[in-house]
């Protein structure tokens, strides 16, 4: 049963962000905030499916244990993957709202997202091992969080100050995001059951990209 609902779940949630964001890209009629947009969510569903795919065609055959390896490489990218998608998402902020300068604010974007890549690539990860440490999935997260909650303040007061009701939840779908997947990252291993928080993480990043398009829909 988990095997066809997570399958399922996983066919519908990719078909979806690539989906919409080859229509963004298509339709954005030259807007270089939902040009970047469309970028966003294809590299998030692109960066997903390296762990995604592996892991359907484990749950529907021989089992997760089976595929320890091609999971972590997939968790690896999508890590990786991820970092972009905020990255992405920042300058998608100053485009959306027209900011120039700001170079110190830039810098901790890249110094965060930097830092957060080059933690994932250490070898201490042990990416392809059944059991990777603990300490350093936090320690890989901390710069992530941080780059997270930047974004959410960033979009929070940009969004309220320019009376912005189309991007006026961003920031909130960020939350959720992050709300979903840090219990996963601390406890899932522990209690297997926190996984399922993934369901409503993925929603969120969903909720995210539907909200620039609907964006680029009424304005382009």
């Amino acid at each position: 049963m988990q095997a066809i609902f997570e399958t399922l779940f996983d066919i519908a949630y990719l078909t979806a962000i690539l989906t919409l964001g080859c229509r963004m890209l298509r339709g954005c009629k030259g807007t270089p905030a939902f040009r970047l947009y469309g970028t966003m969510a294809i590299v998030l569903g692109c960066g997903d499916a390296f762990h995604l795919v592996p892991r359907a065609i484990a749950l529907c055959t021989t089992g997760l244990e089976a595929y320890t390896a091609a999971l972590g490489i997939g968790k690896l990218i999508t890590s990786v993957t991820m970092t972009i998608f905020y990255v992405l998402l920042y300058y998608v902020w100053r485009s959306r709202y027209r900011v120039s300068g700001k170079a110190g604010l830039t810098a901790a974007v890249w110094g965060l997202s930097l830092l957060r890549i080059l933690l994932c690539l250490a070898p201490q990860n042990h990416w392809t091992s059944a059991n990777p440490p603990l300490s350093w999935g936090i320690y890989r997260n901390i710069p992530f969080a941080l780059l997270g909650l930047l974004i959410v303040v960033l979009f929070y007061h940009s969004a309220k100050a320019h009376s912005d009701r189309p991007f006026r939840f961003l920031w909130l779908t960020v939350v959720l995001s992050f709300a979903c997947y840090i219990p996963v990252v601390l406890f899932a291993d522990a209690v297997p059951a926190v996984g399922m928080l993934m369901i409503p993480k993925t929603c969120a990043y969903v909720w995210t990209v539907v909200i620039g398009y609907r964006a680029m829909k009424a304005e382009c």
